[in-house]
């Protein structure tokens, strides 16, 4: 588990950095990495988008999601677990609450960062190349990205963005392991249709970031476990 270990790492030792050092970071730097930070988002999406092979189920698996992420309020729902950890990563550590706390726009970032740190066609492809042939290249080169990110964001969300960390490391380790029995089932053509379905979410990730447009990410995230089934009943039509 070379590659989840180190994106992990990457990603708490960037948010220390960055909440340890953020008084001598420019502020010029701070406000506009954020922005080509989506930017990389809007591009790697756009790489993942190109791949499709049926073009109708990655919308039927995008607008379904959706739908099913909105009717169960997961940003919602997020967005509070989110605060509770916060203010218990704040109160353990004996710092002071900070403004961020109650600030929708920080929080908002804060939940991207959770998609895009954890859920990314980059993440995701790479823990099931290390699960399946121990190729840790991928997750290697997205920790280096993910360190950059979060000394970045840090200096603006603070240390509590190392808490990122957790969920990552979980769902890589996830699929790492269950790449094995995973991968047998699936197709070339489900494989380009759940990339590019993530695709669809990393733009709409790197437009909330850029603040182009706020999109509900996380609502968007069922779509991803809609994708492989919806390709693969289009595939036998």
């Amino acid at each position: 588990m070379i590659g989840p270990i180190s994106n992990s790492i990457a990603i708490i030792i960037g948010a220390s950095v960055g909440a340890a050092f953020h008084r001598h970071i420019p502020s010029r730097i701070s406000n506009s990495l954020p922005a080509v930070s989506g930017l990389i988002a809007i591009c790697l999406g756009i790489t993942l988008l190109i791949k499709v092979r049926q073009v109708p189920a990655m919308v039927l698996a995008v607008l379904i999601g959706y739908t099913l992420g909105e009717l169960l309020q997961l940003e919602d729902r997020l967005n509070h677990s989110i605060k509770l950890a916060q203010k218990k990563l704040l109160t353990t550590l004996k710092i002071e609450h900070s403004k961020l706390l109650g600030d929708e726009k920080h929080l908002g970032a804060f939940v991207s960062l959770l998609v895009l740190f954890s859920v990314s066609g980059l993440g995701i492809f790479g823990a099931i190349q290390e699960g399946l042939n121990g190729d840790y290249t991928l997750l290697v080169t997205k920790a280096i990205l993910d360190f950059f990110t979060s000394i970045i964001f840090a200096t603006q969300l603070g240390l509590s963005l190392a808490l990122l960390a957790i969920p990552q490391f979980l769902i890589q380790c996830g699929l790492l392991i269950s790449a094995q029995w995973l991968m047998p089932l699936t197709t070339p053509t489900m494989l380009a249709d759940f990339s590019a379905t993530g695709g669809v979410i990393l733009i709409a990730i790197g437009l909330r970031i850029t603040s182009i447009k706020v999109f509900a990410a996380v609502n968007m995230l069922p779509a991803l476990l809609l994708i492989m089934p919806i390709s693969a009943i289009l595939q036998r039509l």
